[in-house]
C-alpha cells in the first residue's frame, strides 16, 4: 500500500465524499476535503484532514483551491473526482438550463480539475486519479437520462485519459458505484412533481419516476463501508482500472449484456413505460 500521500476529493459535504476524505485521513495521508459550501465541511478537521472551499464549476475557484494545496503539501498524488449532481424527469421534458449545470458537474468539471492538477503530476512523473462515475452509466435507466449521459462520458474520458496519461506515470482509475447512501437521491428529486401535472407527457408513470429517484437509496451500501473498499484499492501500488462497489454493482453492468430489444422490454416494464398510451393518430 502507498502511505503518507496528499490527496484532493471534492464533494465532500455528504455522502461518498465525506467518507472517503475521513478514510483517507483516517489512513494518514493528508486529504484536503472539498466542497463548494465551507457550512457543508463542518467537522472534518483535524491533523491530517484539511477543510477547503472549492466550486467545481468555477475555474477561478478550482485554480485557488489547486494553489492552496500545492502552498500547504507541495504536491498532490491523487485526485479524487467525485462531486457530482442529479436531476431526474423524462428526457422530452427536464428543464435543459438544468441539464447543462448537471453536464457542467459531473463532466466538464472534472476534466477541468484534471487540466489543472496534471502539470504538477507530470513534474514529478507520478500521480494518481480517481474518476467517480456510475452503474448508470454502463446501464443507462428511464427518468435519469442526463445523469446517465454525464457518467456515460465520464467513463470515456477516464479510459482516454489513462491513455494520454500513461507515460507521465499518472494512473487513471474508474469507479463505477452501485448504489451508496447519500443524499444524491433527494437533491436530484427536487421538481419531479412537474411530471404528476398538466401538461407533462408522463403524468400517468409520475409514481415510477418518483421511485426511480429513489432507487439508489433502497438497501444501499453504507457510505463508511463503500470508503473503506475503495481507498483499499485505490492505494495499492498497482490500482485496478475499474472498480465497483455497492449495491448491484455487478449485477447492473451485466444487465448491459442483454439484447437491446429485451433490455428494452425490461426497463418499459419496469418503469411503466408499457402503459402510456400513444393517442389517435389523425
Amino acid at each position: 500500500m502507498l502511505r503518507d500521500l496528499v490527496v484532493l476529493v471534492t464533494g465532500c459535504s455528504s455522502g461518498i465524499g465525506r467518507a472517503l476524505a475521513i478514510e483517507f485521513a483516517r489512513r494518514g495521508h493528508r486529504t484536503f476535503a472539498s466542497a463548494r459550501r465551507p457550512a457543508g465541511l463542518d467537522g472534518l478537521a483535524g491533523p491530517t484532514l484539511t477543510p477547503l472551499a472549492l466550486d467545481v464549476a468555477d475555474g477561478a475557484s478550482i485554480e485557488a483551491a489547486v494553489a492552496a494545496v500545492i502552498e500547504q503539501a507541495g504536491r498532490i498524488d491523487v485526485l479524487v473526482n467525485n462531486a457530482g449532481i442529479n436531476r431526474f424527469g423524462p428526457l422530452p421534458e427536464v428543464p435543459l438550463a438544468e441539464v447543462r449545470r448537471l453536464i457542467e458537474t459531473n463532466l466538464v468539471a472534472p476534466l477541468a480539475l484534471i487540466q489543472a492538477v496534471v502539470p504538477h503530476m507530470a513534474r514529478r512523473r507520478r500521480g494518481r486519479i480517481v474518476n467517480v462515475g456510475s452503474v448508470v452509466g454502463v446501464l443507462p435507466t428511464p427518468f435519469a437520462g442526463p445523469y446517465c449521459a454525464s457518467k456515460a462520458g465520464l467513463h470515456a474520458l477516464s479510459e482516454v485519459l489513462r491513455m494520454e496519461l500513461a507515460a507521465f506515470g499518472i494512473d487513471v482509475v474508474l469507479v463505477q458505484p452501485g448504489a451508496v447512501r447519500s443524499n444524491i437521491a433527494a437533491s436530484g428529486a427536487a421538481g419531479i412533481d412537474r411530471y404528476s401535472r398538466e401538461p407533462s407527457l408522463y403524468r400517468a408513470v409520475a409514481r415510477e419516476i418518483e421511485q426511480r429517484a429513489f432507487a439508489s437509496q433502497r438497501a444501499p451500501m453504507e457510505a463508511e463501508e463503500f470508503a473503506r473498499r475503495l481507498v483499499d484499492r485505490v492505494t495499492r501500488r498497482r490500482p485496478p482500472r475499474l472498480i465497483r462497489l455497492g449495491q448491484n454493482a455487478r449485477l447492473l453492468p451485466a444487465l448491459a449484456w442483454l439484447p437491446r430489444p429485451v433490455l428494452d422490454r425490461l426497463m418499459a416494464r419496469r418503469f411503466g413505460l408499457d402503459r402510456l398510451g400513444l393517442g389517435e393518430r389523425g
